[in-house]
């Protein structure tokens, strides 16, 4: 894998994913999955009802899309089918109050975020923006509760993380995919789709994957992997 050092002259614009890059996210929502197991215990076991909540999220993601509220839709429909409509209304309840809670969980920086984009803005060298994809309101309130905000130029919220946001990213942006490195942890929605549209891209992996952002990973000369969020220094030199 050739190194992206020989290129970081060219880049002008970093671009950060957001949940389990900068913040952790997915631990929380696997709580909350864990808990929804134990309110429907005597219905049916762990596994099958986080298959089945697995199974009601890929059916809903053309129609509710990615982020706190569809998820919580579909934990409540899981349930339902699950406990075959025998669900109290404290249950209910409790489903919703959960996925409330997902709405305002601290958003505390990862080791060495907040250190690295500290040093990052104060070289001037490069435009550092946010580029996520989920629910606006959901996603504004994290980078808020974070602290993080004040270090990006720019943030975007997308529904969903395709080549062609990617370019279109780069058009509102005025860069050249070549001109722009993406930073994120998922290898499907974060690098694939970076390389794709010709941008360079460093892949930090988080240690909690959700199911539908797990993919192959691929080699790619505009591609690092790192294990330390500092590490981005160390490539851009």
């Amino acid at each position: 894998m050739s190194p992206i050092c020989p290129m970081k002259e060219k880049i002008k614009v970093i671009a950060f994913d957001a949940d389990d890059t900068l913040w952790d996210c997915q631990s929380w929502f696997d709580e909350v999955e864990h808990k929804c197991c134990e309110l429907l215990s005597p219905w049916a076991t762990a596994r099958e009802v986080s298959e089945g909540l697995f199974a009601t999220e890929r059916k809903n993601l053309s129609l509710t899309g990615y982020g706190t509220k569809a998820f919580t839709l579909s934990l409540i429909e899981n349930a339902v089918r699950v406990s075959k409509e025998q669900l109290t209304g404290d249950i209910v309840m409790r489903l919703i109050e959960l996925g409330q809670g997902l709405l305002k969980f601290p958003t505390t920086p990862l080791p060495e975020v907040e250190e690295t984009l500290c040093t990052l803005a104060e070289r001037r060298h490069y435009r550092l923006v946010v580029f996520t994809k989920g629910e606006l309101m959901d996603q504004e309130g994290k980078l808020a509760r974070s602290g993080l905000e004040q270090y990006f130029s720019h943030v975007e919220t997308v529904s969903n993380k395709t080549e062609q946001e990617y370019r279109q990213l780069c058009e509102n942006l005025d860069v050249a995919p070549e001109q722009t490195l993406m930073v994120g942890n998922s290898f499907r929605s974060d690098i694939a789709p970076a390389l794709a549209a010709g941008a360079y891209a460093i892949h930090i992996p988080y240690h909690v994957v959700w199911e539908l952002e797990k993919s192959e990973e691929f080699p790619h000369d505009k591609l690092r992997k790192i294990t330390h969020f500092g590490e981005i220094l160390d490539i851009l030199g």
